[in-house]
């Protein structure tokens, strides 16, 4: 497995999805996203698992915005240039991703 987590420090769920996979002793890789961000070829990636509308952030205050944007490519383009319009913790492993705390599907991945 080859775990990568992006979340932000003070987000809850975040905390959550790290503790799941310290607790089982599986390796991960953690990306602040405020920090690093995320880049268009992983961004692409998680898209493609997960679709574009489970990426957003509901709760952010320019979540609305994105709605009103006509086509699909523009709202990425958005998403990466602000990655605080991203529900966190995106959990990648391979080509399967996971958008929030979902350690039923994270089971799946042992």
């Amino acid at each position: 497995m080859n775990i990568q987590i992006w979340g932000r420090k003070k987000c809850f769920d975040t905390k959550k999805a790290e503790r799941y996979f310290k607790e089982r002793r599986i390796k991960y890789q953690y990306i602040d996203l405020d920090r690093f961000g995320i880049s268009r070829g992983e961004l692409q990636s998680v898209k493609n698992a997960v679709g574009l509308e489970a990426l957003t952030d509901e709760s952010h205050p320019d979540a609305a915005l994105l709605r009103y944007l006509a086509r699909s490519e523009d709202k990425f383009e958005r998403m990466l240039e602000d990655p605080t319009l991203l529900k966190t913790p995106i959990v990648r492993n391979g080509k399967k991703a996971t958008v929030g705390c979902q350690p039923d599907v994270w089971k799946t991945w042992e």
